[in-house]
């Protein structure tokens, strides 16, 4: 009979709790924060054409880069040192860029603040898995939430703050949110000085020592979770790059375009509660990814044939779809058994998805421009759900990426989580 980490204690876990939400809240902050500035950081320091579609990428680019290497950092520090040099290079990095003048420092300290940030994605999911084996479900729905919040937050607070100061107080401001970090991890990193805990689940009361080495090169769970996410991230990148300037193109105002990119963005927080309490539940993950698809495709059909009526709903549908990336974020622990295996698995799926994604927000405009139309942009999020889909049939069954190739089916104990 399967068994369940057994139930700790929440006191001596606090500090881990709150430094994961914090983080969590935190990690959007850099990318979202920057653009509703442009207007006003772009003629100051030059930002052209180009320079601002190389900004648009960035993110995603280096978020890439650091998913790969990341896991590598991780088995030779340990998870809070990479998340303490996380959040220094992301303090770092936004403090330095707001005193800039030129578009090359910026874009070079936007890389820093980005690698930051890029580390910090891969180390959140097992850090949940080490401190809280016995409360993934609503640790994740916790931390996927603050997730949602932050990428809200940033552009809505980013322009008042400007106008009541300027923009580089308005983005440096978003490194004390960062800082604030730092509190409840140093406490904790005390706290495990005096009263070490495993890295790694308890089975029948002995610690389960990881896999000397994990080779994600070779795992079909691996490869399908970086599928399901690439193919998830093009769309949701998509929606941030294009959704105001194409419904602007179909005559809707500024204003609206912009709501409505603002509503897309806030949706994804009842999503990020209700998907990690609910898939742990399902025998096949994949009954709930079909659900969040059908939300997609209803959302992308809406706003092609039909952008200036019913855009809200079609927005709304479109917002709820992303509710494939909260459980794109549940399976790098629900499909590995220990914090190194969680660890490899959040970067290698990450590093991959994020490569794969960081192109098409740009082929997206390339064909538009090249059509003279957005039919055939549109038919790509098309290619996007296919890809997506492929991904979640390959993470749908029970097998694990610290499995060997005649594992596959095979359960184990620790399947069951809180």
């Amino acid at each position: 009979m399967p068994l369940t980490p057994p139930r700790q204690k929440m006191a001596g876990r606090i500090g881990a709790l709150l430094g994961i939400l914090l983080m969590a809240l935190s990690l959007r902050a850099a990318v979202v924060s920057v653009p509703p500035l442009l207007g006003s950081i772009g003629p100051e320091l030059g930002f052209d054409s180009f320079s601002t579609g190389l900004l648009a990428m960035l993110a995603p680019i280096v978020f890439a880069a650091f998913g790969l290497l990341t896991p590598r950092l991780i088995r030779w520090w340990g998870l809070e040192k990479i998340l303490i040099t996380a959040v220094l290079l992301a303090i770092t990095g936004q403090l330095l860029r707001a005193a800039v003048g030129d578009v090359a420092s910026f874009l070079l300290l936007s890389v820093i603040t980005l690698a930051g940030y890029g580390m910090g994605n891969v180390v959140l999911p097992p850090l949940v898995k080490k401190y809280f084996p016995d409360r993934l479900a609503i640790v994740t729905s916790g931390y996927v939430t603050m997730l949602a919040v932050g990428t809200w937050m940033s552009p809505q607070f980013s322009v008042p703050l400007a106008n009541a100061t300027n923009w580089r107080s308005s983005i440096a401001a978003w490194a004390l949110l960062s800082a604030i970090v730092l509190v409840p991890w140093t406490i904790q990193i005390f706290k495990d000085r005096k009263h070490p805990r495993p890295d790694t689940p308890l089975v029948n009361g002995m610690v389960a020592a990881p896999p000397a080495k994990i080779n994600p090169w070779r795992s079909p769970v691996a490869w399908g979770l970086a599928i399901f996410l690439a193919g998830n991230s093009a769309q949701t990148y998509v929606y941030f790059t294009w959704l105001p300037p194409y419904l602007a193109s179909q005559g809707l105002d500024t204003m609206t375009a912009g709501s409505m990119l603002a509503l897309f963005a806030i949706l994804g927080l009842p999503v990020s509660l209700l998907v990690p309490l609910w898939v742990p539940r399902l025998r096949n993950p994949i009954i709930a990814v079909l659900v969040f698809t059908s939300f997609w495709i209803t959302g992308h059909l809406g706003l092609y044939l039909s952008p200036t009526q019913g855009t809200a709903i079609w927005v709304v549908f479109a917002g709820l779809g992303q509710g494939t990336f909260a459980i794109a974020l549940l399976m790098m622990n629900l499909r590995s058994r220990t914090t190194y295996g969680s660890g490899v698995l959040s970067g290698f799926s990450q590093g991959l998805g994020y490569a794969g994604a960081a192109i098409v927000p740009m082929l997206f405009g390339m064909v538009k421009d090249a059509t003279g139309g957005w039919s055939a942009s549109f038919a790509m999020l098309g290619i996007c759900i296919a890809v997506m889909l492929t991904g979640a049939v390959m993470i749908n069954g029970p097998r694990k990426i610290e499995d060997g190739p005649d594992d596959a089916g095979v359960r184990r104990p620790l399947e069951r989580v809180g």
